[in-house]
């Protein structure tokens, strides 16, 4: 058994493939299953999900080998999982402390996969039943996405023209345009760019969910990708990239350190990759993007990725949105997208939602700069009632009608106020 060492600040740095070959000298029938199994995940999964597999079943197997006693993976009953629960969970980490919460979330669930295929798969190593039970596995917490707000997202945009390097403005202004992961970006190819009419379109590669998707080009974003290219054709083709240039191509680590050097210039602590694609989503759905709609530019393949953007989205700031890539321009002080000429139906119904208002059971396609008589239709009847508790709606519902020079509908909701103020607050009946 002591073939393998047991401090875990030793294994870290090692090679995975002479980490398996210690492994398999100690516990030969365990190092054989465990390889088994990775090479049947490098069939179906992404090669990082392969990797993070890989270093999750090699902790298994030191624990199996140094802990537990245990040759055989067919070996391992429920009480040997309650004890590698709690030695998983007092692994060590950086300045003293044990992993995180979500790292134990992440190894306890792969562990429970690798025993319920190979359950499955009828291999005839595996145990008669999966001792990792859905309990065992720490609920993953559900915090809403940290977003910029608009003050700090133009903030952050202005930093980025100003930089003397253009590739910190080029992925800046992508990743904050399209909402795109870095890895994605990261991975764009050289032919990424795609003209369709007289509008552009941008590829995205097989990222995370292993889904390639086009996203519609803001002209701005047009411009500067041609620039771009037209700089740095040479190192493009040698790197097979569309971001390089002669310091070479991206990866995510390089893109988090240049959004945290924009950022640091912007004055706008704590700006990383994700937290862009979060701002864009966030801008989007308070300014009435369907979420269909969102999910599509995201790269979302369940609703429920989605939804989440929801429970921040503010539907009051949606009143009267014409089109979310110019509500974002106008925030940035640029010129609207143009269309293109000729798309698919998914990505010509993707664009019309720049151009519709979402409302309760449909969408409403009156262009921005007509009014309309039926807007406060419910707030006339006479079945409507209203309290206390709708106060702080009306109230911005009032002073949006003033700021579109609405008089009568200001008028109609500063009576509205009123009655509100001196109303009971509403219940529900049942």
């Amino acid at each position: 058994m002591s073939a393998v060492p047991a401090p875990e600040r030793q294994a870290a740095g090692w090679h995975a493939d002479a980490e398996w070959a210690e492994i398999e000298i100690a516990a030969p029938r365990v190092a054989a299953m465990m390889r088994r199994y990775l090479r049947q995940l490098g069939t179906f999964l992404a090669p990082r999900s392969v990797d993070a597999a890989d270093s999750a079943l090699r902790q298994l197997a030191r624990w199996m080998i140094t802990e537990a006693g245990l040759a055989a993976v067919g070996d391992i009953r429920r009480d040997d999982i309650e004890d590698y629960k709690v030695w998983l969970a007092a692994r060590p980490r950086a300045a003293g402390r044990t992993i995180t919460t979500e790292t134990h979330r992440q190894r306890m669930r792969t562990v429970r996969q690798f025993f319920e295929r190979t359950i499955e798969w009828d291999w005839p190593d595996a145990p008669p039943r999966n001792p990792v039970i859905a309990g065992d596995i720490p609920k993953k917490p559900e915090p809403l996405p940290k977003f910029l707000d608009d003050r700090d997202a133009a903030r952050l945009m202005a930093a980025a023209r100003a930089s003397t390097d253009p590739r910190d403005r080029l992925v800046v202004e992508l990743l904050a345009r399209t909402g795109m992961r870095a890895g994605e970006l990261a991975d764009l190819e050289a032919d990424a760019v795609v003209q369709i009419g007289a509008g552009h379109w941008l590829r995205i590669p097989l990222g995370k969910l292993r889904n390639d998707r086009y996203v519609p080009l803001h002209p701005e974003l047009t411009d500067l990708l041609a620039s771009w290219t037209a700089a740095n054709l040479e190192h493009i083709r040698r790197r097979k990239r569309l971001i390089a240039d002669s310091r070479g191509s991206l990866d995510r680590h390089l893109i988090g350190r240049i959004v945290h050097r924009v950022g640091r210039a912007a004055g706008v602590p704590g700006v990383h990759p994700h937290r862009l694609r979060h701002t864009l989503a966030t801008q989007a759905i308070n300014r009435g993007m369907r979420l269909e709609a969102i999910a599509a530019l995201l790269g979302h393949r369940k609703m429920e990725m989605t939804l989440i953007y929801a429970r921040i989205a503010n539907r009051v700031v949606a009143d009267e949105y014409a089109a979310v890539s110019a509500k974002i321009d106008a925030l940035y002080g640029q010129p609207p997208a143009l269309p293109a000429d000729y798309e698919t139906t998914g990505m010509a119904r993707l664009r019309r939602e720049a151009h519709a208002r979402m409302l309760g059971n449909g969408l409403c396609g009156r262009p921005a700069e007509l009014d309309c008589r039926m807007e406060s239709a419910c707030e006339t009847c006479a079945y409507f009632r209203t309290g206390t508790e709708f106060l702080p709606i009306l109230t911005r519902q009032r002073d949006h009608a003033r700021d579109q020079g609405q008089t009568d509908r200001a008028a109609l909701f500063d009576g509205l106020i009123q009655r509100a103020g001196t109303a009971p607050a509403t219940t529900e009946q049942s």
